[in-house]
């Protein structure tokens, strides 16, 4: 296996089993020491059973809250338009090895791509008009290939999971906040203590979203892996479908780059905010972008506040796995 992979899959289950002991531990450290070790168990699995039902639903009828928001239509082979979208999903969840969601068209005026779906949804991909207007089909494979291994390695609840991190210090949180302003606690009769305790894990509880965002950038790199692994090609056309997103969504992009030798173009993919497409998207300027891309060095600090990698590093990512 890549040592490139390797080093990722490392850093995920790191990262994820570091979110979830950080947080708990102190979870349990301030419920116990306002409300007595005996107690402590009770209020978290309380506060957690509660974020959990609501997570549950979320994702239950997320679905169909998303298909109205972007307005997506399902997908048959008999459609005259886009019916050959359905074998090409077909193909790219067999070499996945897993079973092929259900298409959606989305008629939403920006490029994207996304994977989603529940228990009772079942699983689907949704494909933007505009995506389909600046990609070649097998460009769209190494975008879907990317989709699918979100499916396939189950990351919605994955993140689902690590969410209830930062929630539940929130919820402990905002609730010792409003006890300490009542003046309550039975263990600790210092509501200001308890006031500014709240107050100071309402902040942790921001700083944790960081951490959550670090997972979830992995856990995108580890989906372009996934497209490069499983997609014959998939790592020069998952590139190139990069950089014509880019190109359509930032024209300028190419000339930020030729000025100052670094662009701002660092922008990710799929659900990032909506841009309207503009103009022609030119193979030489494809190429030119992932040349530039390739060489660029990435600050620590570029993709800080994003859910996606700076757009150069998994172009870098996906240049170390050019191997099929």
């Amino acid at each position: 296996m890549n040592l490139e992979v390797l080093k990722l899959k490392a850093n995920m289950i790191l990262a994820s089993i570091g979110v979830f002991l950080l947080g708990f531990a102190l979870a349990f450290a301030v419920v116990s020491y306002f409300f007595g070790v005996t107690f402590a168990p009770a209020v978290i699995v309380g506060i957690l059973s509660f974020l959990v039902v609501l997570n549950i639903l979320q994702w239950l009828f997320g679905p169909y809250l998303i298909n109205a928001m972007y307005r997506a239509v399902e997908v048959t082979p008999s459609d005259p338009r886009y019916g050959w979208l359905v074998p090409l999903v077909n193909e790219v969840a067999m070499y996945n090895g897993i079973e092929a969601p259900k298409v959606y068209i989305a008629d939403v005026p920006f490029p994207n791509a996304f994977a989603y779906g529940s228990p009772i949804a079942g699983k689907r991909v949704a494909i933007t008009l505009p995506l389909l207007k600046i990609l070649n089909k097998d460009e769209i494979k190494a975008v879907l290939g990317h989709e699918l291994g979100h499916l396939k390695h189950k990351d919605v609840q994955l993140l689902m999971a690590i969410g209830l991190i930062p929630a539940l210090i929130f919820y402990i949180g905002y609730s010792l906040m409003w006890s300490g302003m009542l003046g309550g606690g039975e263990r600790n009769n210092n509501s200001g203590v308890m006031w500014l305790v709240g107050v100071a894990l309402l902040a942790v509880s921001y700083l944790f979203q960081f951490l959550v965002l670090y997972v979830n950038r992995l856990r995108e790199a580890y989906a372009d892996v996934n497209s490069a692994q499983t997609i014959p090609g998939g790592a020069h056309n998952l590139q190139r479908a990069l950089a014509k997103i880019t190109l359509a969504t930032d024209p300028e992009v190419l000339e930020r780059y030729r000025n100052r030798g670094a662009g701002n173009g660092l922008m990710s993919m799929l659900f990032f905010a909506p841009t309207q497409i503009n103009g022609e998207v030119s193979d030489m300027d494809v190429e030119e972008l992932i040349n530039y891309w390739k060489t660029q060095k990435v600050p620590w600090y570029a993709d800080f506040f994003s859910d996606h990698p700076a757009t150069p590093k998994r172009i870098q990512l996906l240049e170390k796995l050019k191997f099929r």
